[in-house]
Parts: C-alpha cells; sequence; structure tokens
C-alpha cells in the first residue's frame, strides 16, 4: 500500500497510517466490517479490506482529487480509493486521457496503475451505509483531508467530486482563515473558482456515481473535461511562475 512508500513525506505517511487504523466512527467501523463480513456474491472469492481506505497518488501532486467516500464493494473490497466499481472506471479513463494516470483502468491495489502529476483523497475514508455519512461523520473524518492539505505544497488545482467534497473543501480553507465565507461559491459542474490569492484554483465536478453516469448527468466527455482543464490550468500556473522569475 502507499502508506509504506518511503517516497512520501513523513507527515502524509503517518496520516495515511492513522486512517487505516481509524475507528472512531462506530456506524462506519460497524458497516464496513459487515459489508467485508458477507460479501457480495459476484466477489466470494475475495478477501475484502473492510478497513478505511487510505489516500493515494503522487506526494508531488498539482493536482488534488477530492471524492466522497470509498464504495462498499469497491474500494471497501479492494484497499484503493476509486478502485474496483464503476465510479473508478469512469474516473481512471478520464484521468489517464488527460496524462494524469498510466493506464485506463483500477480493479485491484496490484494491478499496476500509477498516478502521475495527482492524488485522491476523501472526505470520508470509510465506506457508509446508502453512500451517505452523516454530518458528525463528515467533520470527523475531514481532520485527515485537513492535514493532507497542509503536506500536499505543490498543489494547484483541486477537483471537487460532487458537493459534499466542494463544500467540505471550502470548510478546510474557512477553518485556515483563507476564506471568509462559503456564500460566494456554488457548486455546478465546471464551476471555477480562485478561492484565495496564491491559493489551488478550484474546479466543481458532478461525482462520477453510477446514478450520475447510468443517467447521463455525467458523461465521460465531461468528465475528461474536467481534466483536461485541470491540465491547462497546471501547465498555464507553471509557465507564469517560469516567466516571473
Amino acid at each position: 500500500m502507499e502508506i509504506r512508500d518511503a517516497r512520501w513525506p513523513r507527515l502524509l505517511r503517518v496520516v495515511n497510517s492513522e486512517i487505516v487504523a481509524c475507528r472512531k466512527c462506530e456506524r462506519l467501523v460497524a458497516w464496513r466490517e459487515q459489508v467485508a463480513a458477507t460479501r457480495r456474491r459476484a466477489y466470494l472469492d475475495w478477501e475484502y479490506w473492510g478497513r478505511p481506505v487510505p489516500s493515494f497518488g503522487d506526494p508531488e501532486a498539482r493536482l488534488l482529487i477530492i471524492g466522497l467516500a470509498p464504495g462498499a464493494h469497491g474500494a471497501n473490497r479492494t484497499g484503493r480509493m476509486f478502485t474496483g466499481d464503476r465510479s473508478g472506471e469512469f474516473l481512471y479513463r478520464a484521468l489517464y486521457q488527460a496524462g494524469f494516470a498510466n493506464q485506463p483502468h483500477s480493479t485491484s491495489s496490484d494491478d499496476g496503475l500509477r498516478l502521475d502529476d495527482a492524488f485522491i483523497t476523501a472526505p470520508v475514508h470509510c465506506a457508509p451505509p446508502d453512500n451517505k455519512p452523516t454530518n458528525e461523520e463528515i467533520s470527523t473524518c475531514s481532520e485527515y483531508l485537513h492535514r493532507e492539505l497542509r503536506a500536499l505544497k505543490r498543489v494547484t488545482v483541486v477537483v471537487a467530486l460532487g458537493g459534499i467534497a466542494f463544500q467540505v473543501y471550502l470548510s478546510l480553507l474557512k477553518q485556515r482563515g483563507l476564506i471568509h465565507s462559503r456564500s460566494r461559491f456554488r457548486f455546478g459542474h465546471g464551476a471555477e473558482y480562485q478561492t484565495h490569492e496564491g491559493g489551488p484554483t478550484l474546479l466543481a465536478c458532478y461525482h462520477p456515481s453510477q446514478q450520475n453516469t447510468s443517467t447521463g448527468k455525467l458523461t465521460d466527455a465531461m468528465l475528461r473535461e474536467i481534466f483536461v482543464r485541470a491540465r491547462d490550468l497546471i501547465e498555464s500556473d507553471a509557465k507564469s511562475r517560469v516567466l516571473v522569475r
């Protein structure tokens, strides 16, 4: 797992180790372990991860992707963010097409997938019942995200997958005194904000949940365009830094 990668800064390794060992939310602990014990018929031969799912990616990333929570039979089964379910199929395909991943698919934690210049995390690291964490669970778990934001020094673009990720990120900026209010930031697919001077650009994106992708609310093209835009913003920022020097 990524938490043992010596290339990671110590703070990120510590945070991910704490995530994997976390038992703070009684409801989430019970649910993730129940799912892992009963399993789905299609995955009866799998030994489910059944623990909080650590963050994943490049510690030098300029792109930070914030999801919602692990899928019960996706990341809760495989142990890696967005791996083993339909949401991951859409996400990693788009990341590959935009040059942030070395392959367009992700089926297990040892399938060779590598993220380049991208890092994936979430405000909740345990699979919640009905994919709906409570406000208290989000508040408890987002402390890990707060610490990750401080450790990821090179981030210039943040993609928030869904309204919850969008609002949690803004709440953390407010806690740090970087914005005064969340009210001027409205979630909408493709919405783009420079939240504070010198900070990353925030891009809003519909979550690649099966509900959104199966109904056409979010298409492959729409998701790909978000990450192509992220790539353009990163390259533009890099050029501007060179010119300033």
